[in-house]
């Protein structure tokens, strides 16, 4: 009876294990398929940082040195572009019949948005790779350490981690793909409420509270302490815990909606 009981609860572990590798080798191969996307996720934010640094850069700062103000507000912005994209795809998967076959299968078919969020975090991983080596050749100049450097990349792959997720709960609840980019694209424009180009001192009164205590804030002075030396005060203790709320907020709002809407008990 024991030996039995083990062997049920093995194969449901190795089940699970297989759909998850399964749903995010589709997402995958999507991204792929769908290069346009994750092209357009990475040059606008790359235009966007040669926009800033050579046209606005030199009445921002004469110095010179305006890009590696601005650089670590940029890596945001490419993470939330590409980030945004997860809401149509959960979107899409939700309107078009296909959690509806899923269902039909011995498998966990909450596994095709996890499949969405870790194929988001790996292309988007990437694409912030891509971004920094721009960043570089236009004369971004980090200080950062090699421990720096692993813990401003942590942090970035939680904050993408994190908003994925929020993404995808947006997906959840819209109606179809195209309102969830509508929803989704409100989202955006965050990082230019934020100290991710001009610092929030600069900013009128009654803009600085919003500015100042918003999630992309903290996480963008962190991140721009670690790679460039400057001070980060309590800014990282709050940059976590603002992405481990959002994480977890959206993970339970996720999968409530996703039992409510696949009719899973």
């Amino acid at each position: 009876m024991i030996r039995a009981t083990a062997t049920a609860t093995k194969t449901k572990t190795t089940s699970l294990a297989v759909t998850q590798s399964v749903f995010i080798g589709r997402s995958l191969r999507h991204s792929i398929r769908n290069a346009e996307a994750m092209i357009t996720a990475m040059v606008l934010p790359i235009m966007l940082m040669l926009l800033f640094t050579y046209v606005f850069g030199g009445a921002i700062d004469p110095s010179g040195q305006y890009v590696n103000y601005v650089v670590p507000g940029i890596i945001l912005l490419c993470a939330g572009f590409g980030s945004s994209s997860t809401a149509v795809d959960v979107s899409q998967d939700m309107t078009n019949g296909i959690i509806d076959r899923f269902r039909t299968m011995p498998i966990q078919s909450l596994s095709v948005i996890t499949g969405h969020v870790v194929a988001s975090l790996a292309r988007n991983m990437l694409a912030t790779g891509v971004v920094i080596a721009v960043a570089l050749l236009v004369g971004f100049r980090p200080s950062a350490g090699l421990m720096d450097w692993i813990l401003a990349i942590g942090l970035i792959a939680l904050f993408i981690f994190a908003f994925t997720w929020l993404y995808a709960a947006i997906g959840l609840v819209a109606g179809s793909p195209a309102a969830a980019s509508s929803y989704g694209f409100i989202l955006l424009f965050l990082p230019y409420l934020s100290s991710a180009f001009v610092p929030t001192e600069t900013m009128p009164a009654w803009l600085q509270g919003i500015a100042s205590n918003q999630p992309i804030t903290p996480v963008i002075e962190s991140i721009r302490g670690l790679l460039t030396g400057a001070s980060i005060q309590d800014q990282i203790g709050w940059a976590i815990g603002w992405c481990l709320f959002i994480l977890i907020g959206s993970m339970v709002w996720s999968m409530w909606t996703f039992k409510r809407k696949a009719g899973r008990r």
